[in-house]
């Protein structure tokens, strides 16, 4: 069972999958970066300077007005977070984008390493066996080859 672990290990589709996911995490961070620190206070100043991430909606309890999200968590007040929610979806295409883009950036690098190089032009070795039996078929009938 142990040795059957092993080759299952050493497989390279798990290894690739392993790679994918540390390089999915670290990638992760990234984005989260550009979308926190880039994206949303761009958008916070096209509505007014508010901070993005932070909207929220008070269904139910008491939070005063100009609380944090945090905050508003922490008081467990039901609360709608949509800007926590906006921010999500604002990461998910970035990334589903980045990964569109890899993805035809692969399928073009196989598509040019499945392509040949170059088609070799048409080599002609000598006469076909047409033209033998046409030459052989001449002589027979006293006829000079052309």
């Amino acid at each position: 069972m142990l040795k059957e672990f092993r080759d299952f290990i050493a497989k390279g589709n798990v290894m690739d999958l392993a790679v994918g996911i540390i390089i999915g995490a670290a990638f992760t961070a990234i984005v989260q970066s550009v979308v926190n620190d880039l994206i949303n206070p761009v958008i916070g100043l096209i509505i007014g300077g508010i901070d993005f991430t932070s909207m929220y909606v008070v269904m139910s309890g008491d939070v005063p007005p100009g609380t944090s999200l945090e905050a508003a968590r922490e008081s467990g007040a039901a609360i709608f977070a949509y800007g926590a929610f906006l921010t999500a979806c604002i990461n998910f295409l970035i990334i589903a984008f980045v990964v569109f883009m890899l993805v035809r950036y692969v399928n073009r690098v196989k598509a040019m390493a499945e392509k040949p190089d170059e088609v070799e032009p048409e080599v002609k070795t000598g006469p076909s066996e047409l033209d033998v039996l046409i030459d052989i078929r001449d002589q027979l009938k006293g006829r000079p080859a052309p």
